[in-house]
């Protein structure tokens, strides 16, 4: 069976917080979203601080901490533009606190932030299965572990 291209992605890194920009390299991240791609993409990855992460958060989501990630959908048809942030302490601490790999953890958000930019979603019960299947499905391709079987 031929195997099918990824579709096209555009893609622009940006690192306003430096300390993961080593675990990070545009390849790794371009593979993550290009796992969980179902059409072109044009999208932005920037990788914050704690103090960034908190006020996009509080701006945003009205939620006065920072968070492990934040997806700005701005279309899905017919192509799909977003913008992804990653709060690299957050992250960092979140890795720690589980006892994965940053690795793993990175490419787990970056899957999940490029499937919510693409229109899934997990306010439901139903679809947060659906969305969890879909993330546990492309790590396991990727040659990660479940990030759900903890």
């Amino acid at each position: 069976m031929a195997k099918t291209a990824a579709p096209a992605l555009m893609l622009s890194l940006q690192f306003s917080d430096a300390s993961l920009r080593h675990a990070l390299p545009r390849h790794k991240i371009a593979r993550w979203i290009r796992s969980a791609l179902e059409k072109p993409a044009q999208m932005t990855v920037r990788v914050v601080g704690a103090e960034e992460g908190q006020s996009l958060n509080a701006g945003y989501r009205s939620k006065a901490y920072a968070t492990n990630v934040l997806t700005f959908g701005y279309s899905t048809d017919p192509v799909v533009c977003a913008d992804l942030v990653l709060c690299a302490p957050v992250l960092q601490a979140e890795a720690r606190e589980a006892g994965i790999s940053l690795d793993a953890h990175c490419a787990h958000l970056v899957i999940h932030g490029t499937l919510h930019a693409q229109g899934y979603d997990h306010v439901r019960a139903s679809l947060a299965k659906v969305m969890e299947r879909r993330e546990t499905e492309l790590m396991l391709k990727l040659g990660y572990d479940d990030p759900y079987a903890r």
